[in-house]
């Protein structure tokens, strides 16, 4: 007779609970005697704002450079040629982000070169898009359509999100159109993939697929909380195995109000490279705890020099926010805006010391014909924390190249480091200037571009 009692006992507690939450979130567990528990009536009010995005990228195929001489075509009486172009299409996925502005959120490597982006809503209507801004390192993008009488998706704060939390993911996998799957969030966090520049995503096992990518991760409030962008996969046809990855939304909204504002993120730099703490290093610096990061390096004139940080100090909290390891302070000091003062603490010498900084903008210097003939047209900067280079390589980096240009014929390309001039080691741009200041002589750049090492000769 006990053991019946406490069962109608928690049965009773177990009807309240679900009363309750059916009272608080906008779904429906029990409608009616009829009826089962679903989230159609959250998704009537999310969907809506999720949409279809598709590019276009024209393509220009390469001619064999014969056809182009006038005189090879009339001795062999070849017509004239046109120009051959190549279309290249994809399909994604975005998020309206502000109804009134017509301002939607998507992954940069969605509409990464298009020349054409449409932007497909589920009452039916297409529009193109004009490109706000983007921001490779998280990859996010913001784009803006012409549109009136749009549903935005309001922002969740991603640091109330807890492991096992209920989310759903609506975007468009394969092209199918607009589809639903539903999970938990799995792990918070996550960084190190090497998928971005900048990591702190939220891990859940909702199927992401290819199309879902800049598609929508809601909680049961249908409330934003992330930005679908990729899955682990361990083959490349191996397609979701339950691991997706999506990008905070206080990582978004901070990006977002950059991108609005400058049309691009101005991201701080605060100048050193980190490592973790080890068993072996929490030892060797007598360390009570692992978690925190050793400074291994510190780049003349940057914030941290200027702060007076060390090689060898170890940093254990920045603005009152322990920090677990080297990213986590990288993806900090990555999304505080320019000139905003921080503080850290640190351990020197075995005592506990606080320092402030005020984090700068990675400088950058376009080169003209003052530093090298060969050189005008391409940009160079120090190698920002947001490349997966920083810490890796030492050089410098080439930031982009007008087309045509003395650099461009030369040889050199965007995203090439020049980690040696003239067979001397540059290690920055302070060291890179007078070695490429030489009077227009000949110039031996050691490159490494696509992970590979090669020289280039600049007579």
């Amino acid at each position: 007779m006990t053991k019946f009692k406490t069962a109608l006992l928690w049965l009773a507690g177990l009807s309240l609970v679900i009363q309750v939450a059916s009272a608080a979130l906008p779904f429906s567990w029990f409608g009616g005697e009829d009826e089962m528990p679903s989230l159609a009536p959250m998704l009537e009010q999310s969907k809506p704002a999720v949409v279809n995005i598709s590019t276009k990228s024209y393509l220009r195929v390469q001619d064999n450079p014969l056809l182009n001489d006038p005189f090879f075509r009339r001795f062999f009486n070849i017509p004239e040629q046109h120009q051959q172009q190549r279309t290249k299409q994809s399909l994604g996925s975005g998020v309206i982000y502000d109804a009134k502005k017509g301002l939607v959120l998507t992954n940069n490597h969605v509409i990464h070169r298009a020349d054409e982006i449409t932007v497909s809503l589920t009452d039916g209507r297409s529009f193109q898009a004009e490109l706000v801004g983007t921001d490779p390192a998280t990859d996010i993008a913001l784009i803006k359509i012409p549109a009136v009488n749009l549903t935005a998706l309001p922002l969740a704060d991603s640091e109330q999100l807890r492991v096992g939390d209920f989310v759903v993911a609506i975007g468009n996998p394969f092209g199918l159109g607009q589809t639903v799957t539903s999970g938990i969030v799995s792990a918070l966090g996550r960084s190190g993939l090497g998928i971005e520049g900048y990591e702190d995503f939220i891990q859940t096992d909702a199927s992401i697929n290819p199309g879902n990518s800049g598609g929508a991760l809601v909680n049961l409030r249908g409330e934003l909380i992330g930005i679908n962008t990729a899955i682990f996969s361990p083959g490349q046809r191996a397609g979701n195995i339950g691991i997706g990855f999506a990008i905070p939304s206080n990582m978004v909204k901070q990006i977002t109000d950059q991108l609005i504002k400058h049309g691009e993120v101005k991201r701080a730099h605060l100048g050193v490279q980190m490592q973790d703490i080890t068993p072996d290093l929490a030892k060797a610096f007598d360390l009570d705890s692992e978690k925190g990061a050793v400074v291994t390096s510190i780049q003349p004139n940057s914030a941290a020099d200027e702060a007076g940080l060390k090689i060898g100090d170890i940093v254990i909290a920045i603005d009152d926010e322990m920090l677990v390891s080297a990213d986590s302070l990288r993806n900090s000091i990555g999304l505080l805006m320019v000139g905003e003062t921080i503080k850290l603490d640190i351990v020197r010498d075995g005592k506990a010391r606080v320092i402030k900084a005020t984090v700068k903008e990675t400088k950058k210097q376009i080169a003209n014909n003052a530093v090298h003939p060969k050189l005008a047209g391409a940009t160079f900067g120090d190698i920002e924390e947001s490349s997966p280079y920083f810490g890796k390589v030492e050089g410098v980096l080439i930031y982009s190249i007008k087309p045509n240009s003395p650099a461009d014929r030369a040889g050199l390309r965007k995203g090439d480091i020049i980690t040696s001039v003239n067979k001397k080691l540059v290690r920055n741009l302070i060291e890179f200037k007078p070695l490429a200041f030489n009077g227009g002589k000949q110039l031996l750049l050691n490159i490494t571009r696509n992970r590979q090492a090669m020289f280039l000769i600049l007579r």
